[in-house]
This record gives C-alpha cells, structure tokens and sequence, in this order.
C-alpha cells in the first residue's frame, strides 16, 4: 500500500516541488515579480498560518452551501437524464433546448437569482445547482444512449422492467458517463462557489479571499488561494477513490 502510494504520488510532488521552487525564486529569492501582488512564501506561510482557523471555519461554510447544491443536482441530474435517456421522443423534444441553454454560463443568472430568490445564500446556492445540474444531466443522457441495446433487449427478455431494469441495466451501464459529469460538475462547483460567495457570502473561502483582496492583503490572498487548492485536491482524490470502487468491473485504475 505505501509503495504504491508513493508511486502514485511521487510525480505530483516533484512537479508541485518544482513550482514552488520556481515562484520562490521569482519572489524571495530574485524579487523578480512584483512584491506587493506576489509575496514570496516567507509572508504567505506565516498568513496561512495565522489564518488557519478562519479558513477551517470558511470550509465548514462553503460546504454547507456547495454539498447541498451538488447532490442536489446530482439527484436531478441523473434521475432526468435516465428518464429522458431512455425515451427517444423525450430526447427529440427536449435536446435541443438543452443545448441551446446548458451553455449560458451560470454567472450571468446572478442578477435574476438575487432579484427572484429571498435570500443570498439560496441565490448562491442556485448559481452552484444550475453549474453542476447541466454536466451531470447530460452525462447521464449520453451514458443511456450510448448503452448497447443488446444489454436492454436481453434484460427484457429475461422479465426484467420498469424499477428494475433501471437498476440492474440502465444504470450500471451508464454509470461511467454519469461520473464523467459529475466530476466535470464537481469542478465547476468549486468555480462558482468562489464567484457566488465573493458577492453574497459573508464568510467561506471564496469570501476570504475577496475580503482580503479589497484590502490588497495578498498575503492572505495567496493563503487563501493554497487553502482552497489543498481542499479541491482531497475532495477530487476522494472522488476518484468512490469513482474507482464503484466501477471496479471496468478493469480501470
């Protein structure tokens, strides 16, 4: 287990070693970049350090709007991209109205949302739903359309319908385009986090760093920055690892 760990983990760290050298010797070391907007690690680490506390607190917040928002659209998602995947005539009706709005991005509802929506936090909570429903809706569409037919025939043929064909069939056979989306989704939820607590959180980590840029604390900015990284990165290995064991009978590592 530690070997292989190591294996896995020792290119990623060496490249992220490399970058870190790199950005200290255009910071600290050479004063190549400007100070103010890049301070070297020699002021990030000690702000990261004294700002650990609010940071932890901000995760806590961030999650308690993004993880509702994403299972959210997660159950949206797949529930109407297994039922409008599996029908032909609902694919004719509603895909070309799916591709004309899936690509409005996000942002641009933040006006309505915050006029229709009571509160800033369902109107943030909103932008990160409609982000991560579309991937997730159309991996899930694409995955039951691009199953075998065979698959379903023989299914059916064995007495198999309704609940369970969906379960034992459709489902399992589309599961790899489904966690395609989702962590497309997953991505793009931590994007607009950030955007919609920039302007209407009072606390999380996408509000840490904005508070800290208006008052030009690039310091804390950067700490921030390295903060929501470290964060993003564990939540997308832990992703990985369910993606892994839920499709263990793929044969993929």
């Amino acid at each position: 287990m530690v070997e292989q760990l190591i294996k896995k983990y020792s290119g990623p760290a060496a490249v992220i070693l490399l970058l870190v050298l790199l950005f200290e010797a255009a910071t600290d070391w050479s004063g190549w970049l400007e100070p103010v907007l890049f301070p070297g690690l020699s002021k990030i680490l000690p702000a990261f350090g004294k700002s650990l506390p609010k940071l932890v607190l901000g995760f806590g917040n961030s999650m308690g709007m993004l993880a509702p928002s994403y299972f959210l659209a997660l159950v949206l998602g797949i529930g109407g991209g297994l039922v409008i995947g599996s029908s032909s005539w609902l694919r004719g009706l509603l895909m070309p109205v799916f591709r004309g709005v899936s690509p409005i991005p996000p942002t641009m509802l933040i006006p309505y949302a915050i006029a229709i929506l009571p509160t800033f936090w369902l109107s943030s909570a909103f932008i990160i739903f409609a982000g991560a429903f579309w991937p997730i809706l159309m991996g899930t569409i694409h995955g039951v359309v691009h199953l075998e037919e065979r698959y379903i025939e023989n299914a059916r043929t064995l007495g198999l319908g309704g609940f369970r064909l969906y379960h034992n069939v459709i489902l399992p056979g589309a599961l790899p385009m489904i966690f395609s989306g989702a962590g497309m989704a997953l991505v793009f939820s931590f994007i607009l986090l950030t955007v919609a607590e920039m302007f209407g959180a009072k606390s999380g980590m996408g509000h840490f760093i904005q508070y800290n840029a208006d008052f030009s604390d690039y310091p804390k900015v950067l700490a921030g920055m390295l903060f929501m990284s470290l964060v993003i990165i564990l939540i997308m290995e832990l992703f990985d690892l369910v993606q892994r064991r839920v499709l263990h009978w793929t044969g993929k590592r």
